[in-house]
């Protein structure tokens, strides 16, 4: 065990030999910023004042050849050798408000949501506390360093952890998840983690912005929002956008929420509707979707998004640049 001190903090935090330095700082509680936790985005950035440090990721895409030049390293990808003095800016936006913790999860079942989504479930021992929308970081066998996914169910206090994974062409990850994890087997769950949660405080209505498997926290918003008392107030509108009909999905998980067709509405929309099967419904960007959709009321709103990167800007550009909404009123987690 080692002790983390902060430049100008009156007192340090405790980090395992085996953990990360802005793992560590969270479960503590303090408001250490962060976003993907796995090296891509650079939010973690810091610098290393006095002691020791072994980067997990020396490529990491959020470090800049700047960055480099200059020393810094990411708390995501920081295990320290010994007791350390870092110096960075807190941000309380970042402050947990479940600390994260690792626990041990047994897969109980599977099943496929689309062609290449696939939903698994887990139970852990103890309640599963999480923010909806939050995500949690899977160790698996033979897969160096964790993978970040999203929950898609809510808060429960029997165990349940659940993931809607989208299976990534000779990914590491999803490979041994989709072919080789079996029901019974254990991995390591660790979480949560995240800052694009439900803010159910907010007397805005609601608008769940989904790709690929992006489905999976937009789900668990959406299910936060109707085990809330804020739904009987407040509307929800959840968009897909898929490439063709047969990667469409959601719909039928939304139709068991109280409120669809009264509260809830879902629209979807394909960028190739050729295939099989048809598809009637619309077609183009989700973006453009929400666009015709919601103007000229956007500002109206509270954005929640979860998508691959694209998708992500073509929103931000839409709600921030053409609609001035303003950024508070936008929630993701930057992915790369």
């Amino acid at each position: 065990m080692f002790r983390i001190q902060l430049e100008g903090a009156a007192s340090d935090f405790a980090c395992h030999a085996d953990d990360t330095v802005l793992r560590a700082g969270l479960r503590a509680g303090l408001a250490l910023p962060y976003e993907c936790n796995v090296g891509a985005c650079g939010t973690c950035k810091f610098e290393l004042l006095k002691g020791e440090i072994l980067n997990l990721r020396e490529d990491a895409p959020g470090l800049s050849a700047r960055d480099r030049a200059k020393g810094r390293l990411l708390g995501c990808q920081a295990r320290p050798l010994g007791d350390c003095t870092i110096k960075l800016r807190l941000d309380d936006a970042c402050r947990p408000a479940v600390p994260p913790a690792m626990r041990l999860g047994e897969l109980t079942e599977t099943r496929d949501l689309t062609h290449d989504i696939r939903e698994f479930r887990f139970r852990a021992q103890g309640h599963a506390q999480f923010q909806p929308g939050q995500y949690a970081l899977l160790h698996l066998p033979g897969v160096t360093g964790p993978r970040a996914y999203s929950m898609s169910n809510i808060a429960n206090a029997d165990g349940h952890w659940q993931f809607q994974i989208r299976r990534t062409p000779a990914g590491a990850a999803t490979g041994i998840l989709f072919d080789h994890l079996r029901a019974g087997d254990r991995i390591g769950i660790d979480g949560p983690y995240g800052i694009a949660y439900l803010r159910t405080g907010v007397p805005r209505d609601v608008v769940c912005i989904a790709g690929g498997s992006g489905l999976a926290p937009m789900l668990s918003v959406a299910r936060g929002l109707a085990d809330s008392q804020a739904m009987h107030a407040r509307r929800l509108h959840f968009f897909y956008g898929a490439r063709t009909p047969r990667d469409i999905c959601g719909e039928d998980l939304l139709r068991q929420l109280p409120g669809f067709g009264e509260r809830i509405a879902y629209h979807a929309t394909v960028s190739a509707a050729a295939g099989d099967p048809p598809w009637h419904g619309n077609t183009g960007f989700v973006h453009e979707l929400v666009r015709d959709t919601l103007t000229p009321a956007l500002s109206d709103y509270e954005f929640y998004l979860a998508g691959p990167p694209p998708m992500i800007e073509a929103i931000e550009h839409l709600l921030l640049v053409e609609h001035g909404v303003p950024p508070g009123q936008i929630h993701f987690d930057r992915y790369f």
